[in-house]
Formats: C-alpha cells, sequence, structure tokens
C-alpha cells in the first residue's frame, strides 16, 4: 500500500530516536567523511546546521561533510534557472561562519542543484561556483522515477527517461571542462540508462546515490530475492565504468522497503547490518573501497535510525576490512571524488 513521500516527519523521528537507548560507538577513532547530507526547512520539518552537527557529534569521529542539494533557501526572485543559487549562497555562508571555529568541518564539499536540461545551465553553473567561493564540487538534477506507485514515495519527482534526453545531456557536458561532478540518484530499474550515460561522458566524473536504489516497495514488495538478483547484476555492468563512484547508503529511506520504521522501538545496528550488509558488501565486492563512499543522507534515513547506530551498523559489516580498506570507505573516497583538503 502506498502510504505517502515519508512516513515520520523529521520531529517526530527525532523524538523517536531520542526515546532508544545509546549505543557505544564502534572505532570511535576512526576518521569519517560523511559525504551527502541535506540542510532542509520545509513541510516536513527543519533540519538545518545545529540539528546536524548535534547528531554528528554524537561520539564517531566525523571530521567534515558534503552537503547535497535538498531545494532550501532557494532565491525568491530573478530568473526561475538562478533560483538554486540562494541554496549555494546560504550553504556557503554556514560553512564560511563557522569554518576555523568548529572540529567538523560542516559544508567542505556541496552538490549543488541545476536544472541541466535549461539552455541557461552554463549561467546556472557559473553563478553557482561563483557563489560556492570554491566549495561547489559538483551538481545534482532530479532523474529518479518509477511508472509505479514506488515512483510517488518522492515529493520531487522526475520526467520518465531523462537520462537519455538529448538536453539533458547537453547540460552533462558542460560539467567536466569545469570540474564539476554530476551525482545521479536512481531507482535500480534506470540502471541501465544510466550505464549509457556514462558510456557517452568517460571524462566526467559521476557518483552514484544510494547504492541505486534497489526498490521494495509496490510491485517491488514481494520479490526482494529477484530484485537483489536483477540490481546486482546492473551494478555489475556499471562497475566496469571507472567514471563513476558509489554512495552506500539510503537504506533508510522508504524506497527500499526494510520498514525499520514503521517500528516504535528505533533498530539497533546490528539488525541494521543483518539487513543492509548483502547491498553493502556487494558495492563494495564489485567497485573496491577505492570507488565506494558510505554516507549518512541525513535527515532522510533519520525516519529509521539514529546517526550514531547508522555510522555503527556501517562499522559492523565491515568489521573484517583492513585499515587500508576502512580508510577508503569512510573518508578517503570522499576526500578524492570530492576534492576536499583536509588533515588527518
Amino acid at each position: 500500500m502506498f502510504r505517502g513521500a515519508y512516513y515520520r516527519s523529521i520531529p517526530d523521528a527525532t523524538r523517536r530516536l531520542a526515546a532508544a537507548s545509546p549505543e557505544e560507538i564502534l572505532e570511535p577513532l576512526l576518521p569519517i567523511v560523511d559525504p551527502h547530507h541535506h540542510l532542509v526547512d520545509g513541510a516536513r520539518g527543519s533540519y538545518l546546521l545545529d540539528a546536524y552537527l548535534a547528531d554528528a557529534n554524537g561520539g564517531h569521529n566525523i571530521l567534515a561533510s558534503v552537503f547535497v542539494e535538498s531545494a532550501t533557501h532557494y532565491r525568491e526572485t530573478g530568473a526561475e534557472a538562478l533560483r538554486p543559487v540562494g541554496e549555494i549562497e546560504f550553504v556557503a555562508a554556514l560553512q564560511q561562519a563557522g569554518a576555523s571555529g568548529r572540529s567538523i568541518k560542516v559544508c567542505e564539499g556541496i552538490v549543488g542543484h541545476a536544472s541541466l536540461s535549461d539552455a541557461r545551465v552554463v549561467a546556472v553553473l557559473e553563478a553557482e561556483m561563483a557563489a560556492g567561493n570554491g566549495l561547489l564540487k559538483g551538481v545534482r538534477d532530479l532523474v529518479q522515477w518509477d511508472g509505479s506507485e514506488a515512483g510517488h514515495y518522492s515529493t520531487r519527482r522526475a520526467p520518465a527517461h531523462r537520462l537519455l534526453d538529448p538536453d539533458f545531456r547537453r547540460g552533462v557536458a558542460s560539467l567536466a571542462s569545469r570540474e564539476l561532478s554530476l551525482d545521479i540518484w536512481v531507482f535500480h530499474p534506470q540502471l541501465g540508462e544510466f550505464a549509457d550515460l556514462l558510456d557517452a561522458f568517460p571524462t566526467t566524473q559521476f557518483v552514484l546515490d544510494h547504492a541505486g536504489t534497489p526498490l521494495g516497495v509496490g510491485p517491488y514488495a514481494a520479490c526482494r530475492p529477484e530484485i537483489f538478483a536483477t540490481w546486482r547484476t546492473s551494478m555489475a555492468a556499471i562497475s566496469q565504468r571507472d567514471n563513476v563512484a558509489v554512495k552506500i547508503g539510503g537504506f533508510g529511506m522508504p524506497y527500499t522497503g526494510f520498514d525499520f520504521h514503521f517500528s516504535d522501538a528505533a533498530p539497533r545496528s546490528a539488525e541494521l547490518a543483518g539487513a543492509w550488509g548483502p547491498y553493502v558488501q556487494t558495492c563494495i565486492e564489485l567497485f573496491g573501497p577505492s570507488r565506494c563512499m558510505f554516507e549518512s543522507n541525513f535527515p532522510a534515513d533519520k525516519q529509521t535510525c539514529s546517526y550514531t547506530t547508522l555510522w555503527n551498523a556501517f562499522k559492523r559489516i565491515v568489521a573484517g576490512y583492513s585499515a587500508h580498506e576502512k580508510s577508503a570507505l569512510f573518508h578517503g573516497t570522499a576526500r578524492r571524488i570530492y576534492r576536499l583538503t583536509l588533515p588527518l
């Protein structure tokens, strides 16, 4: 049954998690760069800098973060295509205000929004690069789509088959020369179209968000083993292209169908590791640690678990990995892909 875009508002998720007993931090000294979080202020509630810092300061060794567009603080006037520049201005101001005074270097990189199909996309990119003052590392445009009810779980929806659209691709062509990467969020049935896009732009750095989002809702809910096999085959094909890295996370969103967010009691990290482990291990097996990075995807994944629990779950899944492999997964890949300059 379709139950709406999100099952828990940010305030409701915060209250639920506050009632849970805290977990001991696993490997508390392991450095982490969180390469994917949002700052939002909208209908589901507010999750701005103080809220993120409250989560990130929970005990894990978070060094820095990368902000990913979330359609907040857009300009309210001016050309429609240029309104997302306001988000860059807002986030860059937050970063600059605390750049030297916080232990966590929040928003050290920014992935902004640009409508790549718009004829004025070059002007938008130039304006966002100027507003970011070196912080803009890439962009993301909406492409996630599915013809079933699963495609309607998001309040921000894209047209069908946008990855194949010539206008969209003309916008993609403007990124590599500006040293901007492209974050792509697709659902698993779109991975074939994504592979075609990778082939069309071999010099552009792509980042596949949320492990390719294997769907587990709507018509996909009753066939998880089959979906896993299909997703794995598609991810194996994607992994043959060397211009893509993968963000591992997003499993706490409704799309994946794990349904931990329905429970009154927040899950423990061991439960999450058991459920998410096969997907995480598959990504690392196919792409290697040097092309994988763990992400929080907060506050979207907050409806399932706390920030502390999420990172504990990832640490449990890779407990047997070498120090070198963990270094790549938890901070090295993110630092390289987003060109972050951070002391360790």
